[in-house]
């Protein structure tokens, strides 16, 4: 009898586990052919970067994309919400017009960084100046007593606007050897006379914000900055620190052609129209989704992308592809998947750019969500499909990471390395974020495409560059690992790692801790 009781047992088990697999194999295979044969994808990348545009903190577009994907989030039948974080600057981005009018007439191309002070319709004109060799501090503020009524370029000169794969191609060893080490010698001085001055920053355009405002408040015309990308057409666009007077940053090709101008002694003159609108103070969001749990409500699954960009071009690759992977993700799950067993949330958050502060302030806001997250799957560095996971330090992570990543399909898992337990993250996404707060969150790395050079940040992050193909793969990625986590029997397990000995310091490495967000962003 005992016997026969067990073996009962033994074929109803074998039975559960057969159907479970089959189950889990239909709902994989809905996820893709929902995927390939119904996306979304191209539609919510035009209305998001076409329509829209750059979602820079604190402006109207950023509200009108949390509003928007509120509304996606409602066709599809998914409860949507903007929560507020915080508040910020408010300023809207105006038409820029740059043209040289002496010694030749030529319009240039660059723009006006982010919270420009507006020069109104009717523009600034004014000769363009270079800096020159200071022998130090009291060098240079005599000498700034001569830039008013001037347009002062404070960037570096490069002298060649060639990417370095393009010299490898066609130049001779000799002759790039020769270039690159012309290149760092006038790197190094560039260097060592911004900090001769008193006045040096690492970033963009080489003055520290004091080293900016010494130069507006001893009357300069405005600023002119080219941080080139190291790539053909791209620069970096971040933000003016002047208060009265436009910064615009101008590509590397018209930049060194003024730099030469006025090196030569033609005093070239330029006008600038960069029109802006200062708003003010504006409520910042978070755009929360969710589809509620049926077994286990109180315990979640999290899909994370900032909806945030800088505004040099429309943010397509940082963070629209990261934006577009989970909304897509979230409606074919709502479609393939209406009663997942687990909560799962999408975040999508504001102002990563200035420091994960819309998802720092999620974790600060609901610990009774950060406590019980099963697993956290974040998307932000560019359009290429994911190619790296890392178990981010926690010790157990391989053993429910691999388990799901074994119902992917094999012509995308096959692209991915994995690495356990790998490192926590201490920034740079807004899975950091979690990580700190000891919750398992997990980035999606994906192949570059050129992404530190050609888009992150800069004037090039457009539609254009999206490859479609990838981000259609991350999207069936992310919905099945999502699927797998809420289905998994156990509670993932957040044990961290004991981190080893840093190289560099030669001491015990501590994992990060939460740090509270910036809530009232360039409003002092």
């Amino acid at each position: 009898m005992k016997k026969t009781i067990k073996l009962t047992l033994a074929i109803a088990m074998l039975f559960s586990i057969q159907n479970q697999a089959q189950s889990t194999d239909e709902v994989v295979n809905s996820i893709v052919k929902e995927a390939t044969e119904n996306s979304q994808l191209e539609r919510l990348a035009h209305e998001l970067l076409d329509g829209i545009g750059p979602r820079l903190v604190g402006t109207p577009q950023m509200k009108q994309a949390n509003d928007w994907a509120v509304a996606q989030y409602a066709k599809w039948g998914i409860s949507a919400k903007n929560e507020q974080w915080g508040e910020w600057k408010a300023w809207e981005r105006g038409i820029t017009h740059i043209d040289m009018v002496y010694p030749r007439v030529q319009s240039l191309d660059g723009m006006q960084l982010a919270w420009n002070p507006s020069t109104g319709p009717k523009g600034v004109t004014a000769e363009v100046i270079v800096m020159p060799t200071f022998s130090g501090p009291d060098d240079f503020k005599n000498w700034v007593k001569s830039v008013k009524g001037k347009f002062v370029m404070v960037s570096e000169y490069q002298i060649t606007g060639r990417p370095d794969y393009n010299w490898e191609e066609f130049a001779t060893e000799e002759s790039f050897a020769k270039m690159k080490k012309d290149r760092d010698s006038l790197s190094g001085l560039f260097r060592d006379n911004l900090k001769r001055t008193g006045y040096s920053n690492w970033r963009g355009s080489g003055f520290s914000e004091e080293g900016i405002a010494m130069l507006e408040n001893s009357g300069a015309a405005g600023i002119i900055s080219s941080y080139w990308s190291k790539a053909f057409g791209s620069n970096k666009i971040f933000s003016a620190s002047t208060k009265k007077i436009p910064t615009i940053d101008l590509e590397l090709e018209d930049y060194t052609m003024l730099y030469r101008l006025a090196e030569y002694g033609s005093k070239p003159v330029i006008k600038v129209v960069a029109e802006s609108k200062d708003l003010g103070v504006a409520p910042t969001f978070n755009t929360i989704a969710e589809i509620k749990g049926s077994e286990k409500p109180e315990e979640y699954v999290i899909l994370s992308a900032h909806l945030d960009s800088w505004d040099g071009g429309t943010g397509a690759t940082d963070n629209g592809t990261g934006t577009l992977v989970m909304m897509e993700a979230m409606r074919i799950l709502k479609q393939v998947y209406p009663n997942p067993k687990r909560t799962i949330i999408v975040g999508h958050w504001g102002s990563e750019e200035q420091g994960l502060n819309g998802s720092r302030a999620f974790v600060e806001d609901h610990p009774e969500i950060i406590q019980n997250i099963q697993a956290l799957f974040n998307q932000d560095n560019g359009t290429g499909r994911v190619v790296d996971l890392s178990g981010a330090g926690f010790l157990h992570s391989y053993e429910y990471l691999t388990r799901w990543l074994e119902a992917v399909p094999n012509d995308i898992s096959k692209h991915i390395k994995t690495e356990f337990p790998g490192s926590p993250s201490s920034g740079g996404s807004d899975n950091a974020s979690f990580v700190a707060a000891g919750a398992p969150a997990f980035n999606l790395s994906s192949l570059s495409w050129s992404y530190w050079n050609y888009t992150w940040h800069t004037n090039r992050d457009t539609y254009d560059k999206i490859v479609f193909d990838d981000v259609r793969s991350n999207a069936i990625l992310t919905a099945i690992l999502v699927y797998m986590a809420c289905e998994d029997d156990n509670k993932t397990s957040n044990e961290k790692s004991v981190l080893p000995i840093s190289r560099r310091t030669g001491e015990q490495q501590n994992w990060p801790t939460p740090r509270s967000p910036e809530r009232k962003g360039g409003t002092n």
